[in-house]
């Protein structure tokens, strides 16, 4: 068994009024099923953090990143699965219709834009994650905000 925690790569998601695109996880899902999370997943054998990071965009979303803007953090957590992963976390632009993402088929149920003054959509969810995501977005606001867009 291996003791190194699984690669990932997250995408937080801004568009041009500053908001965060989050998609809300399946009831199915194993790990923190039916949640509010950014875009992201684990990576492939071969592939590195930003190939993966393009395309679980694109599986998730139908979008293509135009811009990784910068790295938001690299974060070690372990899972309600219980594998530990080590993720990295990006803010990034993408192209597409912005009003018309396609989610993923059975994993991604809803989604929506937030603004920083929405963050507490993720406060219902911290006995699953800790509040893992609600860090990660605000890390990705606070850099947007250190960046001047």
């Amino acid at each position: 068994m291996s003791v190194e925690p699984m690669r990932c790569a997250a995408g937080v998601i801004v568009d041009d009024d500053g908001r965060v695109f989050i998609q809300r996880r399946s009831p199915t899902r194993k790990l923190f099923p039916d949640t509010w999370d950014i875009v992201g997943g684990h990576l492939e054998p071969g592939e590195s953090v930003e190939e993966a990071l393009y395309r679980e965009v694109t599986e998730e979303t139908g979008w293509h990143v135009s811009i990784v803007l910068g790295t938001i953090a690299e974060l070690r957590y372990r899972g309600n699965d219980g594998f530990e992963r080590l993720e990295t976390d990006f803010l990034i632009r993408v192209d597409g219709d912005l009003a018309r993402p396609r989610l993923e088929a059975g994993k991604h149920t809803a989604f929506r834009w937030i603004t920083r003054d929405e963050l507490d959509v993720f406060d219902d969810q911290q006995d699953m994650d800790g509040g893992l995501l609600r860090r990660v977005v605000e890390g990705g606001f606070d850099l947007l905000r250190q960046i001047g867009l």
